[in-house]
């Protein structure tokens, strides 16, 4: 049967608009069921505790059970890759930070784009790094360190979680800006690596205070500053990298959570609204202090201040990766 004209183009318009009225239905009745939330690595490590603190407090805000999952393995890269390719509807995110976001794209062939495959939320926190060495290094300060090192050219030795590991890359970078050599030792992790320079079995690393503050307070090794511009409130007498002689020396491993990339704006918004309620509250406050984290400031927890940091620090920080031929393991 033939339709008149007029009743043709109405129809035909309104076929048109589904997809649009159906988006928009999506964002006023989302969340109408549990969101899960990948964790790239095994239950326990800081990026796990993280990702189950902030799951628990944006339940309240959204009203549905926020699922912590841990899908490991390939240094994050196969947790990372399930949410890149997971349905856009904002009921899988992306918990991750520098290593699983910034590096991975520089040492793995990955089937995803670490930029172009997501959609930004929100920065969470920042984990300081301290510059270390064994108990009996002979320097006192960082510009003895320094000095020091450039005195015993590739004599000296750096522990490493590992190829591409924080310690890896902070080593790299602390060679560049200071003109020094000196061999990675790597390790199957922190832990061991730590045990290490404890003994004296190796001179120096680039550490998270996690690891390491508990033997700096037991005076088995040396902090010579903090890679950032303002001191360790869990240590404040570790001066900063700036006023320890090397100015502009800033390293971190960021957290930050993320949606596949065309997950609607107003999803993402009311995501991006839990997470901000979530760091505001003085229980995760403490918790993330607990764990030597630094909370972003609110000026910086939104989906734009993500994407730009993001980009500037695969910028920064893939040139330097590639020019030392870090590739994973």
């Amino acid at each position: 049967m033939k339709l008149p004209r007029r009743r043709f183009l109405h129809l035909a318009a309104g076929a048109a608009a589904l997809p649009t009225v159906s988006r928009i239905a999506m964002a006023q009745t989302y969340p109408s069921r549990p969101i899960t939330m990948v964790v790239p690595f095994v239950p326990g490590g800081a990026t796990d505790v993280i990702a189950r603190t902030m799951a628990e407090r944006m339940r309240v805000s959204l009203g549905q059970p926020v699922i912590v999952e841990n899908v490991s393995g390939a240094g994050g890269t196969i947790g990372v890759g399930r949410v890149a390719h997971a349905a856009p509807d904002g009921y899988t995110l992306s918990i991750g930070h520098w290593s699983t976001h910034v590096v991975n794209g520089a040492i793995y062939p990955l089937q995803y784009d670490l930029l172009d495959s997501f959609e930004p939320i929100l920065l969470i926190t920042s984990n300081l790094y301290l510059v270390l060495a064994r108990r009996t290094m002979p320097a006192t300060n960082l510009k003895e360190l320094i000095a020091w090192l450039k005195a015993n050219p590739d004599k000296a030795s750096a522990g490493t979680a590992g190829a591409g590991s924080p310690q890896h890359v902070g080593g790299v970078f602390f060679q560049n800006a200071t003109g020094t050599r000196f061999q990675f030792v790597p390790y199957r992790g922190g832990a061991p690596m730590m045990q290490d320079l404890v003994a004296g079995q190796i001179d120096i690393t680039v550490d998270d205070p996690t690891n390491s503050l508990p033997h700096i307070r037991a005076g088995a090794i040396k902090a010579y500053a903090v890679t950032a511009k303002t001191r360790l409130a869990a240590w404040p007498d570790i001066p900063t990298v700036d006023e320890a002689g090397l100015p502009g020396f800033y390293y971190s491993r960021w957290h930050a959570l993320w949606a596949p990339k065309g997950t609607p704006k107003d999803v993402i918004a009311k995501l991006n609204a839990a997470a901000v309620d979530a760091l505001a509250n003085a229980n995760v406050r403490t918790r993330l202090a607990d764990l030597a984290q630094e909370i972003f400031p609110r000026e910086q927890q939104t989906p734009d201040a993500l994407g730009a940091y993001h980009k500037a620090e695969i910028e920064k920080w893939w040139p330097m990766i590639k020019a030392a031929n870090i590739k994973a393991e």
